[in-house]
């Protein structure tokens, strides 16, 4: 098994949740501890509480991935006995992906659209447009086929509904090979024309790495010919919330039951109609306040968000608007979901395992 830092295992986690997705001002990012270190074990937490940091210490933990900052507000001293002394003195690294993480595919609200089971979703709160770069390779043709199937299994070439899309042209291409090279086809000090093949495709950059590395790998040539082009497409679009549809209807009184069971929570405040029928639903985990517009605007029946305001509840309610608020803490679906993502990505012959949190960080009590 290969010994890992904790550099590595951010990288991977950065492959989906890269920092650039985060919202401006966000306090995300490696917020106590040093990456250099070896890490074995790594902890997958919603909250950082002193539950959750002695769980991290008792079960021998390196690093912390959290959802939530611990430290979101300048802090104005450190005293003995917390948080940040214990974390210090066990050397125990704390990372925060906070809306980096709720932006992501396959982060925060998409793992609760799937609890909730939501089909056809969209983005609710577009923040961030994916960037498409154009590849250019130059293949000989009995290789093309080969190269063609790895970019594509890589991302490359993936439009809408389509995948695997590219273009050829066929051509000569020339090349004299130095006393140096190894060359797959030709002789050394002898110039070359060999029948090869223009391959064309799409991709976002943030797969440029691996469609670049099984570029690499399947091309029979010692030296790539190939090109890289910014595109002025716009990309997929990324964003905070997710709108979608129910399989089947029901109303806001049988779907805030429906809530409270699928997202794991004793109560939910609901405004609206509870006789409404609900069919397109909007999400947004944790608070999501400012956004219910977007709701409406997606012609959402219902929005699910927490830490629902009196006045925008009371705006809600005279817009026509039903929402649901099942708290903050829902957001929980991070720590099972980011565990089981990091264990899929992982290289297998990696020393490193990804535990999540057993510690229930809900500071609210219903009575």
């Amino acid at each position: 098994m290969k010994s890992v830092n904790g550099h590595q295992i951010i990288e991977l986690f950065e492959q989906f949740s890269p920092k650039k997705y985060a919202m401006e001002g966000d306090k995300i990012g490696l917020q106590i501890g040093d990456l250099s270190r070896h890490v074995q074990k790594v902890l997958v937490t919603l909250d950082v509480t002193k539950d959750v940091v002695a769980e991290a210490i008792q079960k021998g933990v390196q690093l912390i991935i959290a959802h939530h900052p611990p430290i979101f507000r300048p802090l104005q001293r450190i005293e003995g006995g917390s948080i940040f002394e214990s974390l210090i003195k066990h050397d125990i690294s704390v990372y925060a992906a906070h809306t980096n993480l709720d932006v992501a595919v396959g982060g925060v609200n998409d793992l609760l659209s799937k609890r909730l089971g939501l089909q056809n979703t969209k983005v609710l709160v577009p923040t961030y447009e994916i960037p498409l770069k154009k590849l250019v390779v130059f293949v000989p043709i009995e290789n093309a086929d080969e190269v063609r199937d790895a970019l594509g299994k890589a991302g490359a070439g993936h439009i809408g509904e389509y995948s695997y899309c590219s273009f050829t042209a066929s051509g000569e291409g020339r090349f004299l090979p130095g006393n140096a090279a190894h060359p797959y086809l030709g002789t050394v000090g002898k110039l070359e024309t060999v029948a090869e093949q223009r391959i064309e495709t799409i991709y976002p950059v943030s797969i440029e790495k691996q469609v670049l590395n099984a570029m690499f790998s399947s091309h029979p040539y010692e030296e790539v010919a190939y090109d890289i082009y910014p595109l002025e497409l716009k990309g997929e679009s990324l964003g905070l919330g997710r709108v979608g549809t129910l399989k089947e209807p029901m109303s806001l009184r049988e779907f805030a039951e429906f809530v409270k069971k699928q997202l794991d929570v004793s109560m939910v405040r609901v405004v609206g109609r509870l006789n409404d029928t609900i069919k397109k639903v909007a999400v947004l985990g944790g608070d999501g306040n400012k956004y219910y517009r977007h709701a409406m605007r997606h012609g959402a029946d219902v929005y699910v968000t927490g830490d629902l305001y009196f006045h925008t509840a009371q705006d809600a309610l005279q817009d026509g608007l039903n929402v649901i608020d099942p708290g903050h803490h829902v957001e929980k679906v991070m720590i099972k979901g980011v565990a089981e993502k990091l264990e899929e990505l992982v290289p297998k012959q990696w020393d490193v395992q990804f535990l999540p949190s057993e510690i229930n960080t809900d500071p609210f009590q219903i009575i």
